[in-house]
């Protein structure tokens, strides 16, 4: 499994966020977590890199372990985050760097390699997503779609097992979308697991090879593609057919 959560309880405040989430998806996935605003998809999405930190709980994720009745140490939260990548949905690209130095930024600082070995896995990223001609360029000077793989090559720069994506076609076009949809299912095809949250149906039947429906922070309904046609449980069924 590259993913497994047991038992997670998450809280802001007083304010329950998550319910006892149990779920687990194998090395390879691409996993959509499927719901109402408000669900809990966010939260959970979170919980996978530790940006939000559960009460309880126990979450094992590309072989790094975690029991939230002990408060995790920088350490090891520091080394889950190599392993998983994050593409957050205000993309998060730094204003003052260009395309490149936005992409080599990381993996010299964190995982040490040389300028010239950083410079060498961008322009093979750029290529697969179609972006050389942007390279020195800044940020602001791109559209929202080009924002958009960008901040996926630079997830992918540090060669996570598991990449996160938060609402990726949020405020796209259709035709971004379509092209952001393309890249997806391409990586799938590379081995990394990948987990998608989306209020979009049709993005997450083009994508999913696993669905987790969630409603007030529970999930209501979990397990491969064929949910998408066959769905076990009315909340699901009525959830597809808006």
């Amino acid at each position: 499994m590259s993913i497994q959560l047991n038992g997670i309880n998450c809280f802001y405040g007083a304010h329950q966020a998550l319910f006892d989430i149990t779920l687990s998806c194998p090395a390879g996935e691409t996993l959509v977590l499927l719901g109402p605003s408000g669900a809990g998809k966010s939260s959970l999405l979170r919980v996978l890199n530790l940006l939000e930190m559960p009460r309880s709980g126990h979450l094992n994720i590309a072989g790094n372990q975690f029991d939230f009745s002990q408060k995790p140490g920088e350490k090891a939260i520091r080394e889950l985050r190599r392993n998983v990548g994050m593409v957050f949905q205000q993309y998060n690209l730094w204003p003052h760097l260009t395309v490149l130095q936005n992409l080599i930024e990381a993996p010299c600082k964190v995982l040490g390699l040389s300028r010239q070995q950083a410079e060498e896995r961008a322009k093979k990223l750029l290529t697969r997503l179609r972006l050389t001609d942007f390279a020195d360029r800044f940020p602001l000077h791109l559209s929202g779609g080009q924002q958009q793989r960008v901040a996926i090559a630079r997830a992918l720069m540090m060669e996570p097992q598991v990449l996160l994506f938060d609402e990726p076609t949020a405020a796209l076009d259709p035709e971004i979308t379509a092209q952001v949809v393309g890249i997806i299912r391409e990586l799938a095809e590379t081995g990394i697991t990948q987990v998608i949250v989306t209020h979009e149906v049709e993005v997450a039947r083009k994508t999913a090879s696993r669905v987790v429906y969630m409603e007030q922070g529970r999930i209501v309904e979990q397990g491969d593609a064929g949910h998408f046609t066959h769905p076990q449980t009315e909340a699901f069924a009525g959830y597809l057919s808006h």
